[in-house]
């Protein structure tokens, strides 16, 4: 097979979670321009519809669908419309996600919740939700959750104090090596990217604080960009990753090499 055959998305349904801005709309172009038909979801209603005019200014078939994934009650419509539209969920992109910043010691139990419920527990009920309803019965599909830096080390405090979300994060990287080893024998593949500092709402507080001590710790001295994550999010999707599962890949500019 030759190698743009490898990575041809076409005919595939790819699902993308938190994907209306930043690293999710990022992946969502990818998936689209490798020929997908794309469905996103985020909480905002107005956020989505300017995603989907984007990518629809780019050629890609689109689907929006608000949910908040944080409540388990979500993933069942939200599975249920992509179906209604496609009849079937080929490449699932757990993306969605949460930070809070605070000192453990002080670290409010409601936004621990808070940060788990959406980037641990949304991915394991909505994982399982798309594989029942169509992976598991067509015996193919990919899984790629976005985990982080962070779930591999301990963030200095004097950078940011954020327990919750590096918590969280370690526990995707986990989940992703057993939901693979389980979901083999469906030919399910399971895999995570683990982003360095992009740009993004949700990072800009801490960039604003610590972009200094960030680029003096990235050996690329720079941060993620709008492109950074498409090459690996296009791998992972097709069929060029069919001898890959249960693995993490950082992207973060060699911050973890040193």
């Amino acid at each position: 097979m030759r190698v743009t055959e490898l990575f041809d998305l076409k005919d595939r349904v790819a699902l993308v979670t938190g994907g209306s801005r930043g690293l999710g709309l990022q992946m969502a172009e990818a998936l689209g321009e490798m020929g997908a038909r794309v469905a996103i979801t985020a909480r905002k209603a107005n956020e989505l519809e300017e995603a989907r005019a984007h990518l629809v200014s780019q050629g890609v078939d689109v689907l929006v669908h608000p949910a908040d994934l944080s409540d388990p009650a979500a993933a069942k419509p939200l599975v249920d419309a992509v179906l209604a539209k496609w009849g079937q969920v080929d490449i699932l992109v757990n993306n969605a996600g949460a930070s809070w910043g605070a000192a453990a010691e002080e670290h409010p139990l409601e936004a621990w919740h808070k940060v788990m419920n959406l980037n641990i527990t949304a991915l394991f009920v909505l994982s399982q939700a798309v594989a029942n309803a169509t992976m598991i019965p067509r015996k193919q599909g990919k899984i790629i959750n976005i985990a982080s830096i962070a779930g591999f080390v301990g963030t200095d405090p004097h950078f940011m104090p954020t327990i919750a979300y590096n918590s969280s994060k370690g526990a995707v990287v986990n989940f992703t090596r057993s939901l693979a080893a389980e979901w083999a024998q469906h030919n399910i593949h399971v895999n995570a990217i683990a982003p360095g500092v992009f740009p993004s709402k949700m990072s800009k507080g801490m960039i604003d604080r610590s972009e200094q001590y960030i680029l003096e710790h990235t050996p690329m001295r720079r941060l993620g960009s709008d492109h950074d994550l498409k090459g690996v999010t296009a791998l992972l999707a097709s069929a060029a990753s069919d001898y890959i599962t249960g693995t993490i890949i950082p992207v973060d500019g060699g911050f973890l090499a040193v």
